[in-house]
């Protein structure tokens, strides 16, 4: 049996259904163990893996690594989280044939394929997939391995066994003919005056080319990532290469090259992006508008825990000013990052932004939960989601601390904690997450707030700036004052140190996010300035912060009381 060919189209695979919905693919998903993917219209038709196990369906997202075309290489590698594969069928292969994990925190395994009727038309998601010419060799499978138990479906599926997994060497494979290099060469001249008004110091990440495809198909459009907030996104009728290395990738080797002299400060600098036209929300919104969080409930869930983290760690890190600080910002606040910013005099504007970030997050996740007006399953999947986030981003994994303390004061909150009955159906369905959170998460949340955790760039990409931050302004330490004493100096230790290893947090955070792309939606929606509008709506958003904080505790207080009223 061979394995892919040279630009296989996915269209020819068997467990392919092309663009479905997640209520479609959960209907076809019957058993633990069966599986399908699809192409999802949240996520802007990138690839999904839908898979039934222990009795829910789950919904992992396929990150697509877009590389600069080279020979010998391919043209995209596709994960899940760690290990890359050079195809969409060798990934699948690899998961189904050796029973691993969709992922480590869920454990689901694929193993019995649900397999499509009929063809399938080919859409611009199948254009991006299929843009990969890469040969993964062959691979030949034991009559051992036989035939899965076939169940009753529903009409229009049937399962298959493992062989059928790649089609043979008899489907027919049309080769892509490439683009003309001779088109190529003419049109990109990377210094050619009439391109800008001023030719630019160092060439433009975003390339005005649109190379042209030799097969006839309309030109694919692959979003880039800005590199600064008032960046402007491609025209979609465009095409554009991605770069061999995302921004925060080379803005490394920029501070590399960059001189490091003292600079006196000159004002105090805000990492909060400007207000800009939003994807989610128009220009004037009402607070908690359904539609919008109807939307946000599908992009969570149409990303895994693993994938959402990553997104909260690059807006994080964009946040304190660990990653996307232009040379203006540097030059005004005479430091290099937001980090050592924030233990100076004139970081006071960043201080009060994080500390309304971190409130923001935890009412947002609170609502989460409390606005799961369902059955008592539906609160309990709810917890478990935050749960397994703040799991996702722990010392070791994505390493975000701010976010990881931000998604447990959502659990932690009394109007939360308080839900007697949602906790014990947590503990009696998902006994390992919650007890995930009894002896992992609460333990290691008390000793960070403590100035005791972890802090070691090589396992924490951002450390908890909390502490330090409420202390330095002028937040009172609770405790008796022998113990008050010991946790000042902590974090007074804990904050230079930080200061001081801003270099290397910079370094392990791009390192974690080598090679993700971020769905814009879902980095839109993690912004403080999206957050404070949906909860607040695009009036109330302007209103004193300890305002808003106060009615918005109350709101959570009557929602916490419908859902369990006090007897």
């Amino acid at each position: 049996m061979q394995g892919p060919q040279n630009g296989e189209d996915l269209n020819h695979q068997p467990w392919y259904h092309g663009l479905l919905s997640r209520q479609k693919a959960e209907a076809l998903l019957l058993q633990d163990g069966d599986f399908l993917v699809r192409a999802s219209g949240s996520r802007g038709g990138h690839p999904v893996i839908s898979c039934r196990w222990r009795g829910s369906v789950l919904h992992f997202e396929v990150f697509r690594v877009v590389m600069r075309p080279r020979p010998g290489r391919p043209a995209a590698l596709f994960q899940l989280e760690d290990e890359r594969f050079p195809s969409m069928a060798a990934l699948v292969l690899s998961y189904v044939t050796g029973c691993r994990p969709l992922s480590r925190a869920t454990g689901a395994v694929a193993s019995r394929p649900v397999i499509r009727q009929g063809p399938l038309r080919r859409s611009f998601s199948e254009d991006t997939l299929m843009d990969c010419p890469v040969r993964t060799g062959h691979f030949r499978y034991s009559q051992s391995l036989g035939f899965f138990d076939s169940p009753q479906r529903p009409p229009g599926t049937s399962t298959m066994p493992i062989s059928a997994l790649l089609r043979t060497g008899s489907d027919p494979v049309l080769p892509k003919a490439p683009a003309p290099l001779g088109t190529i060469a003419d049109n990109l001249r990377a210094s050619d005056g009439q391109l800008h008004a001023k030719a630019p110091t160092k060439p433009l990440r975003t390339p005005s080319l649109a190379l042209t495809d030799a097969s006839g198909r309309p030109p694919t459009y692959c979003e880039l990532v800005p590199r600064v907030p008032s960046a402007q996104r491609i025209p979609p009728g465009q095409s554009c290469l991605e770069p061999e290395s995302p921004w925060w990738e080379e803005e490394e080797e920029e501070m590399v090259k960059e001189d490091r002299c003292f600079a006196r400060p000159q004002d105090e600098v805000s990492f909060c992006p400007p207000d800009t036209r939003s994807c989610l929300l128009g220009p004037q919104n009402r607070p908690l508008d359904p539609k919008v969080l109807c939307i946000l409930r599908g992009l969570f869930l149409d990303h895994h825990p693993g994938s959402t983290a990553l997104h909260l760690l690059l807006v994080d890190c964009q946040a304190a000013g660990l990653l996307g600080v232009t040379k203006i910002q540097r030059a005004a606040m005479g430091v290099a990052t937001g980090l050592e910013l924030l233990t100076l005099p004139h970081g006071h504007r960043l201080r009060l932004e994080l500390l309304e970030r971190l409130e923001t997050l935890a009412l947002a996740g609170a609502l989460a939960v409390l606005g799961c007006s369902g059955p008592l399953e539906e609160r309990a999947a709810a917890l478990r989601g935050l749960v397994e986030l703040a799991l996702a981003l722990r010392p070791g994994a994505a390493g975000d601390l701010p976010g990881l303390a931000a998604v447990m004061g959502a659990l932690l909150m009394p109007q939360v904690s308080r839900l007697e009955h949602t906790w014990r159906h947590l503990r009696r369905s998902h006994t390992e997450v919650a007890l995930a959170f009894e002896q992992e998460l609460k333990p290691l949340m008390r000793a960070l707030d403590e100035g005791a955790g972890p802090c070691d760039p090589g396992e924490v990409a951002l450390p908890h700036w909390a502490p330090a931050v409420r202390l330095l302004e002028g937040e009172e330490l609770a405790g008796p004052l022998e113990e008050g004493c010991e946790r000042l100096l902590r974090t007074l230790h804990g904050a230079r140190q930080m200061a001081g290893d801003a270099p290397k947090f910079r370094k392990a955070a791009a390192q974690r996010l080598r090679g993700f792309q971020p769905n814009p939606e879902l980095r839109e929606a993690l912004t403080t300035g999206f957050m404070r509008r949906l909860l607040w709506g695009s009036r109330g958003a302007s209103a004193p912060l300890s305002e808003r904080l106060e009615k918005f505790q109350h709101v959570l207080s009557i929602l916490s009381q419908r859902l369990e009223p006090d007897h």
